[in-house]
């Protein structure tokens, strides 16, 4: 079967990989995970791992943790269809399954962009209003010229997008270093909340919650995104490229992890332990972290990183939609076309929800995006897994059986918590 034409074309295959052994050559495969990375860490994860933490103290670590690991196998799964076969996974579903499959497959694709971007939107609105006094209509409008600023970075190529990215997430972790040492977590419970529990599926309100982790941690669109652009680096060796970019890969997953877990931490650790078991607000919780801690830079610390994450995450989205929309149709639109289209269709619910709703339909908006995210997150899973499985198109690289059957697990494990969570809001 002859692949079709590499989504992101001006980047393919432009990273280059030098000879030899050491920490250059594993440099040089650096880079995409941490891309992916930033979808485990948007602001979409604030607002669920705050109403978490909040209501629920450290429970729902255990929620994080799991996510974090199925997280790691599914995009394990998307380097090796990428590398492997040549195809990403939107171009894959186009050339595998009929017609009218795959436009289903491609819409529910854009649903699932949609509610990232709703989420970068609305974390990017609050943000600004919290760090500037902004009205969070106007943030919301602001958020429309995020489009010249993924424009200007990628004029500079693929490699400096990627390390404005990490930047990013480096500011972010430290931000978070500093909240947890001022907060003061109990270890003990920490390490207990890590240990799940029969009452995250019996308990509506904690299932509810936990599928907006699980779909706020493992997106949909990542798995589109990360099957592209291991497809940046020129490889010679497919075996090593595998390697070497499911290593990124899993350490970039786990500074996600460190980050989702702190969010949750700060958040039970100051308002459940304080008593405040009704914080689900990002705006309220960044007004009672300084009185609450003590720490007058807490509320400050906690906005920073808040903006960091909306805007890392705006340029992962923007590159999905484009691979997404590529690798389907077959359909190239300049950047900043694909750019607004998606911007537009997130920003006119995000604005009618605050003009109707005020500040405090934002949060509850954002975490019904992650529970939208969540229930599409099959759609792109079982492709995914029946693809690496399948040996006429993955070669050598097919996933070993203990792989595949672990991937089959994951992909049974969503499909159940999704169902009992439409079975438990009817």
């Amino acid at each position: 079967m002859a692949s079709p034409p590499p989504s992101l074309a001006d980047s393919f295959r432009t990273v280059a990989v030098p000879t030899g052994a050491g920490w250059r050559r594993w440099f040089a495969f650096a880079g995409p995970g941490f891309l992916v990375a930033v979808g485990y860490m948007d602001p979409g994860n604030w607002a669920t791992d705050i109403a978490g933490g909040s209501a629920f103290g450290y429970a729902l670590l255990s929620v994080v943790l799991l996510s974090n690991l199925m997280a790691i196998v599914l995009q394990a799964l998307c380097v090796r269809l990428g590398i492997a076969s040549g195809m990403d996974l939107a171009q894959a579903c186009r050339a595998r399954y009929s017609r009218g499959t795959a436009i289903g497959l491609w819409l529910l694709a854009e649903v699932a962009i949609v509610a990232c971007d709703l989420a970068e939107v609305l974390g990017t609105a609050i943000a600004l209003q919290l760090l500037f006094g902004l009205p969070l209509v106007w943030g919301v409008a602001i958020t429309a010229l995020d489009v010249f600023v993924i424009l200007g970075l990628q004029r500079f190529g693929f490699r400096k997008l990627e390390l404005f990215v990490v930047a990013l997430l480096v500011l972010i972790a430290g931000c978070f270093v500093f909240e947890v040492a001022q907060a003061r977590p109990a270890v003990g419970a920490m390490l207990a909340g890590l240990l799940p529990t029969a009452d995250l599926v019996t308990d509506p309100a904690r299932l509810y919650l936990a599928i907006g982790i699980l779909g706020a941690t493992v997106m949909p669109h990542n798995l589109y995104l990360h099957s592209s652009i291991v497809q940046t680096r020129a490889f010679t060796d497919q075996r090593e490229a595998v390697r070497w970019a499911t290593i990124d890969s899993t350490v970039a997953l786990g500074l996600a992890f460190f980050i989702n877990a702190a969010i949750l931490i700060v958040a039970a650790a100051t308002f459940h332990v304080g008593g405040r078991h009704d914080v689900a607000e990002i705006g309220d919780a960044y007004h009672l972290l300084s009185p609450m801690l003590g720490v007058g830079a807490a509320s400050a610390v906690f906005a920073v990183a808040l903006l960091a994450s909306g805007q890392n995450s705006t340029v992962t989205g923007t590159l999905a939609g484009q691979i997404v929309m590529e690798g389907f149709l077959h359909l190239r639109l300049p950047v900043w076309a694909r750019r607004l289209v998606t911007r537009l269709l997130a920003i006119v619910p995000a604005a009618l929800v605050v003009v109707a709703t005020g500040d405090a339909g934002a949060t509850r908006l954002l975490v019904l995006s992650q529970v939208v995210l969540s229930l599409q997150l099959p759609f792109a899973v079982v492709p995914l897994v029946r693809f690496t499985g399948d040996r006429a198109l993955m070669g050598a690289h097919v996933s070993p059986r203990w792989l595949h059957g672990l991937a089959w697990t994951i992909a049974g494990l969503i499909i159940v918590l999704n169902l009992s969570l439409l079975w438990s809001m009817v």
